[in-house]
């Protein structure tokens, strides 16, 4: 079945070709109240357990002194740690990817500056990186 478009449709569409008034987009949602992002990275490859945790530590602490938003933890898979006599390491499971969240979720002064920690998107390490968003200092309670 063939419709024929009307000369009354075909006015409108010519009208809407020369009007040069903006158009709003739809599907485009403006977010009110989004703050600036300040985003720093922590590569924690090599890292000892204990050096790990110290090095996170300190560079929350910084990171929030400096207005740091978002945090990039990179602890990486695991897959090429050789420390096989280590009784805190399994061959499924890599040490830092589990204890350096773990160690956080147990600091209580930490966990007062971090209003929540996600697994990281793959562009910025997937499965082997986790963020961490930072409380505003100013607004701490």
């Amino acid at each position: 079945m063939i419709k024929k478009i009307s000369d009354k449709d075909k006015e409108d569409w010519e009208n809407f070709l020369k009007n040069n008034e903006k158009i709003p987009n739809k599907d485009f949602v403006a977010k009110k109240n989004i703050r600036h992002e300040k985003i720093k990275k922590i590569d924690l490859h090599g890292f000892t357990l204990e050096d790990a945790n110290k090095a996170i530590e300190r560079f929350i602490k910084k990171c929030f002194a400096e207005g740091v938003t978002k945090i990039i933890v990179i602890t990486g898979k695991g897959l090429r740690s050789k420390n096989v006599e280590n009784p805190y390491l399994s061959k499924d499971l890599s040490i830092l990817k589990y204890s350096v969240p773990e160690f956080i979720e147990s600091h209580k002064n930490l966990m007062k500056m971090i209003i929540e920690s996600t697994d990281a998107k793959i562009e910025d390490g997937g499965s082997g990186a986790f963020y961490i968003y930072l409380k505003n200092k100013f607004k701490l309670k």
